[in-house]
């Protein structure tokens, strides 16, 4: 499994239910790595999706504790351990994890490989990510060299945990 998130400095990822910034090669980014594969999201993030559609292209898996909740082109599931049961029909493609905080909190833990955009920039923030930099299993192996959009700077790094839990 693995995860994709955009940051900022001080680790945030969302404000209000938005994200933070727009930023059209992050989005790039996303979409290049994501299309084709599965994508592991809460109800929240969905909502936040233009129309409230699941990704197309993508295999959608939304997770969700309310039992009555559908998502027509999506799969819904309502636990931790009922998503990893359904994971296992997914062996063939790349898992990740897109958001939000809570599902990434929950995840991270089973997650190999961490894409993440570090914005050089410190927003208003109410939802984080936690600070890879500071867990001893997690690790920089790639990086980029300074990207710009506009005033902002912003950088891709692709972190390696050394010891994710099995699902």
């Amino acid at each position: 499994m693995e995860l994709i998130v955009a940051v900022d400095s001080n680790w945030a990822i969302g404000n209000k239910g938005d994200l933070l910034v727009s930023i059209p090669e992050d989005h790039k980014f996303f979409r290049q790595t994501t299309m084709g594969n599965v994508v592991i999201l809460g109800r929240k993030t969905l909502a936040g999706f233009p129309n409230g559609l699941p990704l197309a292209g993508r295999d959608n898996i939304i997770l969700s504790t309310n039992k009555d909740y559908k998502v027509k082109g999506a799969v819904v599931v309502h636990s931790k351990e009922e998503l990893l049961e359904t994971l296992k029909d997914y062996k063939d493609k790349t898992i990740f994890v897109i958001g939000g905080g809570t599902v990434y909190e929950m995840l991270l833990p089973y997650c190999k490989y961490a894409h993440v955009t570090k914005i050089d920039y410190k927003y208003e923030a109410d939802t984080y990510f936690p600070n890879l930099d500071k867990l001893d299993n997690w690790r920089i192996v790639a990086d980029s060299d300074e990207h710009t959009y506009f005033d902002l700077e912003f950088y891709f790094y692709k972190y390696e945990n050394v010891s994710p839990l099995e699902y």
